[in-house]
């Protein structure tokens, strides 16, 4: 049907849509339209309304000085620029002609209207406005708490405190709602509001990099009571401005579940907050759908079905290694197998393991909660983190009396976990004989599937380690470009890749002599481990990433 004129019939349901909910995808499918642009270009013909395509356009800021901000955000509009004598102006929905005809009464000149898609729409008024400017400007009807489809699941308390009436009013709520939306629709995976010298500032971790979020310079006067209301949802003290404080939010969000962990620390200029956002609906803890290598897999899944031992997963922060487990866990898990973990925090509950949360100030540490979890009879232990000798000393007598243990480690690659362990004070010898395998991980942007690009690249710009023979032999090479549906970063969603080093004898005599962590490492590349750095090579030569995130999250070897 695609290019063919819309009925009558059809164009009425493409309008319900608009007037409904704005959700225009399934109606694009029924019609047999390739896409929702396609759609709203065959709408625009019908109405003889010309489409323009907000990513690609230039917008005139000399059209949006002036122009009251009000109209925008009750109509759903955004000027873009002159065109004989009149004003051009974008619109998502083209059947809403009294709102056009509304926008020129109240600016008094002629308006031509072109027809958008909504969301490039909302983009476009969150890049220029920033996000929360319908809120701070106060330009719309108040909704209540819920507006935008966030439910709260826990009861928060309120006090009759200054700060705490602030914090209840119907614009704070809305704020922080949107604020709350937009990342969880931009797929972030942390927000953070940081106290700056000039006011707040908001940024988003989205695929593991911090993109700063448009505000309106407005927002600065909501700063206290944007966090007052964050702390209460997190049901935290708010009079208490001068001690870190942790918290926790559970949201109901378009009929999804979501955790947020809440971290506050008071900073130079007021209180900075960090929330990681747990989205259980998007999480599918599946050890093949971690993208390993054949052999990796085949490896570590052999690892994780021994009888005792300890399997570590190291790698900085924010690198996956609780998504590895929890995936090795899902994988092994049965009803003849009973599985304890202690954590810190849990992260996701589930189905079928019995998990501890540390509690550091009634001294239930890892090590304390690990001596308990062994009177309870488990086949299988996860520590979520060894820090200390304590926790590995009772993590290696824990796999020398039958118990498979699964930990993470901060180190750089998997050959440095034994020199970690025995720095911690653990005899080498005890190392050496338990550790059945360790899987060092980095996270890497993919490259989105919309807008990346195949080119040649300059053969001496290129790192000493890259594979030349691969693009020598007529292997394509991709790059990032940036469209609508990467948000310009040409990136979308992450993947693994890994380094797995599994434990033979001269590695196990190697660490017993306390043997440098290089010589390790040249020990299981001789025995066939492939390094973090040659995995990121492996998948730039498959098109999944760029040279450049390889070259972001791994050193030469």
């Amino acid at each position: 049907m695609q290019g063919s004129v819309l009925s009558p019939a059809h164009l009425e349901m493409v309008r319900q849509a608009h007037v409904t909910d704005g959700q225009l995808d399934a109606v694009a499918l029924e019609l047999g339209y390739a896409s929702v642009d396609d759609l709203q270009r065959a709408v625009g013909e019908m109405l003889g309304m010309e489409y323009v395509d907000l990513t690609s356009i230039d917008v005139d800021l000399n059209a949006l000085q002036g122009f009251p901000l009000r109209l925008i955000h009750r109509y759903g509009v955004f000027p873009l620029g002159r065109r004989d004598g009149s004003l051009l102006v974008a619109t998502g929905n083209p059947f809403d002609l009294p709102a056009i005809d509304a926008v020129s009464a109240a600016i008094q000149e002629s308006v031509i209207p072109v027809v958008a898609l909504p969301d490039e729409l909302a983009r476009l008024v969150k890049t220029h406005l920033g996000v929360g400017a319908e809120t701070v400007d106060d330009l719309i009807a108040i909704r209540d708490q819920n507006a935008h489809g966030i439910e709260i699941l826990e009861e928060v308390e309120w006090d009759r405190s200054e700060a705490s009436e602030a914090a209840q009013e119907a614009s704070v709520v809305r704020l922080v709602n949107e604020i709350l939306c937009e990342a969880i629709e931009g797929r972030a995976s942390d927000i953070h509001l940081e106290a700056q010298a000039n006011g707040m500032k908001i940024r988003y971790r989205i695929d593991g990099v911090l993109q700063t979020q448009p505000a309106p310079p407005q927002i600065n006067r909501f700063q206290a009571a944007i966090i007052s209301r964050l702390k209460i949802m997190a049901r935290l003290n708010i009079a208490e401005k001068r001690v870190p404080q942790d918290g926790r939010i559970k949201l109901r969000v378009s009929g999804r579940e979501i955790d947020i962990r809440v971290s506050m620390i008071p900073m130079l200029h007021g209180e900075g907050i960090v929330m990681r956002i747990l989205d259980k609906d998007r999480m599918n803890f599946s050890l093949r759908g971690l993208g390993m290598g054949k052999e990796v897999y085949r490896q570590f899944n052999r690892l994780i079905k021994l009888p005792h031992g300890i399997v570590l997963v190291t790698g900085p922060t924010g690198s996956g290694k609780t998504t590895t487990l929890y995936s090795a866990l899902t994988e092994i898990k049965d009803e003849q197998t009973k599985i304890i973990t202690t954590e810190d925090p849990i992260e996701y509950q589930l189905d079928g393991i019995n998990q501890i949360q540390v509690h550091t100030k009634v001294g239930l540490t890892f090590a304390a909660s690990l001596r308990s979890i062994l009177r309870h009879d488990p086949d299988v232990v996860l520590v979520g983190e060894i820090r200390d000798f304590e926790t590995a000393e009772n993590a290696v007598q824990a796999s020398l009396t039958g118990h498979l243990v699964f930990s993470t480690l901060h180190t750089n690659d998997a050959a440095g976990a034994f020199m970690r362990l025995a720095d911690m004070g653990v005899e080498p010898f005890l190392v050496c004989s338990t550790v059945e395998g360790v899987l060092a991980q980095r996270l890497v942007r993919t490259l989105c599937s919309e807008c990346s690009e195949e080119y040649e690249p300059d053969l001496s710009e290129l790192p000493d380690d890259f594979p030349l023979d691969a693009i020598q032999g007529g292997q394509p090479i991709f790059r990032a470009v940036g469209c609508r549906h990467c948000r310009g970063t040409g990136y979308r969603g992450r993947a693994g890749i890994y380094e797995l080093l599994v434990t033979n004898d001269e590695i196990r005599r190697l660490a017993s002599e306390r043997t440098p962590t290089n010589l390790i490492k040249q020990a299981a590349m001789r025995a066939g481990m492939k390094t973090l750095r040659q995995d990121g090579w492996h998948r730039v030569c498959r098109g999944q990433t760029t040279v450049d995130e390889v070259l972001r999250v791994t050193k030469s070897d």
